[in-house]
């Protein structure tokens, strides 16, 4: 009897968001473990750098636009990635979030059309790309959603960012209770600060931002890859619910 290929063993991951920063990083994590890895994002000529990173890494790569918070894209995109999986995809990372752009102010001061982009993005949209990848997640499937870390400081003048990722929480805690019934597990990643280009973009000192308050100092995208590795791996097999705070050791949960 022959072995199957390492093709016919390949893994499929879509990454949202992955037209840089924490996304790519995660992308291109999940190249270098063998996954076909497709990349999305509204920024298409970044994806496409991406998918350009990921084929230089000896991976397979497919690219793709889309909007998370649109029912029509989101689906297109789950249908598209599944023929690139060969009819399945075995791992969603819902990376994709509003956060370089969104204007740090006190609460009174928020514009209510942000709040509600923050929330249609960073919470409606994991809902909607789970929505449109479920009928193609496999027994044994994978779901990790981003959260972060500031839900635990409540950092201020941020209340419908630090919202909308507590938000992400729960709903990763009901998705794991209904996808638990097929063996899918659904997790969610809560990282610190990490200096990616919507960091150095939103916030002037960023180089030094959250990492000089950590008891490991630094804050690359690359050190929040292996909890995403690891939750999509066999050593979690029965790990669902839970949220995962990376942050180099500046919360202690």
């Amino acid at each position: 009897m022959s072995l199957p290929t390492p093709q016919a063993l390949a893994r499929t991951v879509l990454v949202t968001g992955a037209a840089g920063g924490l996304g790519r990083a995660f992308a291109l994590g999940f190249a270098g473990r063998g996954y076909r890895v497709a990349v999305a994002d509204l920024d298409t000529d970044g994806v496409k750098e991406t998918a350009r990173q990921i084929q230089n890494a000896g991976a397979d790569a497919w690219h793709g636009r889309v909007d998370v918070t649109d029912t029509d894209s989101t689906e297109e995109l789950a249908a598209r990635v599944a023929d690139f999986g060969g009819g399945r995809i075995d791992v969603l990372v819902n990376n994709a979030a509003v956060y370089g752009t969104v204007t740090r102010s006190p609460l009174e001061d928020i514009d209510p059309a942000e709040w509600d982009l923050v929330m249609a993005v960073n919470l409606k949209g994991p809902w909607l790309m789970t929505r449109a990848v479920s009928p193609y997640l496999p027994e044994g499937g994978r779901v990790v959603n981003l959260s972060s870390a500031t839900v635990y400081s409540g950092s201020e003048n941020w209340a419908h960012y630090v919202a909308s990722k507590g938000g992400v929480i729960a709903l990763t805690r009901v998705m794991a209770k209904e996808l638990g019934r097929r063996s899918i597990t659904v997790n969610a990643i809560a990282p610190g600060f990490t200096l990616t280009e919507a960091s150095r973009g939103l916030l002037e000192d960023a180089e030094s931002y959250g990492v000089d308050r950590g008891s490991l100092r630094r804050a690359w995208p690359e050190d929040i890859v292996g909890a995403a590795l690891y939750l999509t791996g066999p050593d979690s097999d029965f790990v669902t619910g839970q949220t995962l705070v990376v942050d180099g050791g500046r919360q202690f949960i």
